[in-house]
């Protein structure tokens, strides 16, 4: 019997055959086979929003090789991803290998394992339609947001531009908070810092907090030198002391989000190299015969639950107890809450088979691979480890009527810090452990230090920060974020600067033309309410015409207002310089040409004066043309001097009556080297064939050799003479006597 198992990436084709066996052919479509054209919209909007697809055109060859595959096999497997992308890739699957229905089925796998292919080859179902018009409704909003915005953008900002539904909102939260640090006041306060040491010996610090028991801030100089002077020629003494325990239970495994914000913390990795990694780490790797060959080694990378299957909980309890003993182990195993939100269809991201500890297999992995592999693992374990028990002590101290706090913390029980510990977008500030200390102590005073300060503007959002707000926001989803962040940068809206990213002036334009004309686009809630809508065509409760029609209803509104509103304040979006055009006065703006960026003097057409820019959108340095040389030779049409020109292809003869005359000749053509024929200046040509000497006179004498005129006469004719390839001179003249008597 014959079986064709068709999925996405090559990549799992070796590790798929390995488990299925004999019977089983594999073969990967390489993700989409058909998508909308990229020549027209493809989307009939006045009939239901039909979609128009074609097929790839890169995709003929493979798509040819699958129809022959299919016809051969008795039954044909859909096995792509099992998300909303990989079910429409199986429904367009479905409709180009022109093969019976009847003999289609579809399987996914959550693992590439042999339990987790078996399990689902023996589970076959039918195409989700509600999955693919999720994804389709997704494709076609995208869709008329690009191809409808995009051209309102290129005449009213620049060309070239292209707006997206997700990206616009992204860029949008780049360029709000740029805005806030950007009108950011800082606010004045003072911190007073006592140096204390108890009757032993021991330093610590406590800071000035208030005064009975009431917190406050201290915003000018004059009250914290009240304070200071207060304080400083009385005594520290203990008022109480407040001792307890805390825990700190682990962070649920990694989900699509929370995986790439952690890689980009501790492994600086960029999304989209994440994504490239933990796509091969689940697709397969050759662990060799004695680790069981090819397998996936962990679960499918794109998700939003935490949920853990209870087998993978039994696995993994096991290997707590093996290596870190009964001591870390809890009594019962630790279940996490998906969010409400999440589409909850695969499990979190964690090994497939946690017995492979990453320094068991480090040696078959790339050095990549392996850190992204053990920062899986390592949250996977600790996830289901005891809680980490740390000491504390909250000290009040009083010095007069002022109160000073002073805290401390101490560990007690790693817990599952021995193995991880979750990455911050910002330093934790270090906790210190505090001597004993008791009420009614006397300390003794070593220094008070007070120190004025300034509130900061919040930081400019990391790849991290970033992907952490869009998920909170509801905005897109965990398989989008990497996507979005890559063309939002690659479009020129957003920069990167090291870690950081920060909104550019064609940005900041765009998102004020996006508020302006299109609130609902580049809205938090609406682009967060269509999230949601998804979800609801993908559970059925909702119907693809019903959303992309109420979309398009506004949006097209929109659209129309927008473009009268342009006609009115065409000026208001250009993207400005410095510049200042040296021709009229005014100030310059950016335009594209099919060179690139460039300055334009706004008043074009009556001034057109231009500046070509460099990458980082300075004036480039323009070489400065060296003064033509002068030269006893006459122009032969004009009269007027000849001067030698330098020019890319290097120097030449040009009249100086330029542009009003435009004779030029060859450097080579010196004033000896005249036509054997006519008489006239012979100039150097180029051809396919290489370069030779013609007369200028074409076409009334068509002379042309390719040996090279010298600076010698003939001494029978007077004319030019000639070189060969060879070193003879000869005379060109047919007329010569030398010639004649031939």
């Amino acid at each position: 019997m014959s079986n064709l198992v068709i999925i996405e990436s090559p990549g799992k084709t070796k590790a798929l055959e390995n488990y299925l066996g004999r019977g089983y052919k594999v073969v990967a479509s390489k993700g989409h086979v058909r998508d909308l054209p990229k020549s027209s919209l493809g989307v009939d909007i006045e009939n239901g929003f039909t979609a128009s697809y074609v097929n790839i055109r890169e995709r003929s060859e493979l798509l040819n090789r699958l129809r022959a595959e299919a016809k051969k096999a008795d039954t044909v497997y859909l096995a792509t991803d099992p998300d909303r992308e990989g079910e429409a890739i199986s429904w367009h699957l479905l409709s180009v290998i022109d093969t019976p229905e009847s003999k289609i089925r579809r399987v996914t796998f959550n693992e590439i394992t042999k339990s987790a292919v078996q399990a689902g080859m023996a589970s076959p179902r039918s195409i989700n339609m509600d999955l693919v018009n999720s994804q389709q409704t997704r494709r076609i909003l995208d869709r008329i947001v690009g191809y409808k915005l995009s051209p309102f953008l290129w005449h009213t900002v620049r060309s070239g531009l292209s707006a997206g539904r997700v990206q616009s909102v992204a860029t949008r939260v780049v360029v709000d908070r740029e805005n806030e640090i950007r009108n950011f006041v800082p606010q004045e306060y003072w911190r007073i810092e006592a140096q204390l040491k108890t009757a032993d010996g021991k330093s610590f610090v406590a800071n000035y907090f208030g005064k009975n028991g009431e917190k406050a801030e201290l915003h000018t100089k004059e009250e914290a030198d009240k304070v200071y002077n207060g304080s400083i020629d009385k005594d520290f003494i203990v008022s109480s002391v407040k001792k307890g325990t805390k825990s700190r239970a682990p962070q649920p495994p990694f989900t699509t989000s929370t995986l790439l914000q952690d890689a980009s913390r501790k492994l600086n990795f960029r999304s989209a190299k994440t994504m490239k990694v933990a796509q091969e780490l689940y697709e397969g790797i050759d662990l060799g015969p004695e680790h069981g060959g090819s397998q996936g080694l962990i679960t499918y990378m794109r998700t939003d639950s935490v949920r853990i299957s209870a087998e993978a909980i039994s696995a993994v309890r096991d290997v707590i107890r093996g290596t870190y003993g009964d001591k870390y182990l809890p009594g019962k195993p630790r279940y996490f809450r998906t969010k409400a939100s999440a589409q909850d269809a695969h499990e979190a991201i964690r090994p497939s088979h946690v017995e492979n500890t990453p320094e068991l297999i480090k040696s078959r992995l790339s050095t990549d691979q392996y850190k992204l592999y053990k920062l899986i693992w390592e949250r996977f374990v600790a996830c289901q480890m005891e809680a980490a028990v740390f000491d504390t002590v909250n000290a009040v101290i009083n010095a007069g009527e002022y109160e000073y706090h002073a805290s401390g913390v101490s560990e007690k029980f790693k817990g599952y810090l021995a193995l991880y510990e979750e990455g911050a977008d910002e330093k934790k500030q270090k906790e210190e452990k505090l001597p004993p200390l008791s009420e009614d102590e006397k300390l003794t005073l070593n220094k008070l230090q007070s120190e004025q300060k300034f509130t900061e503007p919040p930081p400019r959002y990391t790849e991290a920060s970033l992907m952490k707000f869009l998920e909170e926001q509801g905005i897109g989803r965990p398989s989008t974020y990497t996507p979005t962040i890559t063309t939002i940068i690659s479009r020129g809206y957003v920069s990167r600067e090291g870690k950081t990213l920060s909104a550019t002036e064609l940005g900041e334009l765009t998102v004020k033309l996006m508020k302006d004309n299109f609130p609902d686009i580049i809205d938090y809630r609406f682009t967060a309410g269509m999230e949601t809508k998804l979800d609801d065509i993908a559970n059925g409760s909702a119907s693809m015409e019903t959303v992309l029609g109420s979309f398009w209803k506004t949006f097209s509104s929109d659209l129309k207002k927008a473009e009268e509103k342009s006609k009115e304040d065409k000026e208001k979006y250009v993207e400005q310089t410095d510049i200042i055009c040296d021709k009229c006065g005014a100030k310059m703006i950016v335009k594209s040409g099919r060179f690139g960026k460039f300055a334009a003097c706004p008043n074009y057409p009556k001034c057109k004066n231009t500046v070509k820019l460099d990458k980082n959108g300075k004036p480039a340095a323009v070489k400065e043309r060296p003064e033509p040389e002068k030269t006893d030779m006459v122009c032969e049409k004009c009269g007027a001097p000849m001067v030698i020109r330098t020019s890319r292809y290097g120097k030449f003869y040009s009249c100086s009556n330029f542009p009003r005359c435009k004779n030029t000749k060859p450097l080579e053509s010196a004033a000896q080297a005249f036509c054997p024929e006519c008489g006239k200046p012979i100039a150097k040509k180029f051809s396919k064939k290489g370069s030779f000497y013609a007369c200028t006179g074409y076409p009334a004498c068509s002379f042309s050799t390719s040996n090279t005129p010298v600076d010698q006469v003939c001494p029978e004719c007077g004319k030019t003479m000639f070189e060969k390839k060879s070193g003879a001179r000869v005379c060109m003249n047919k007329n010569c006597p030398s010639n004649v008597k031939k």
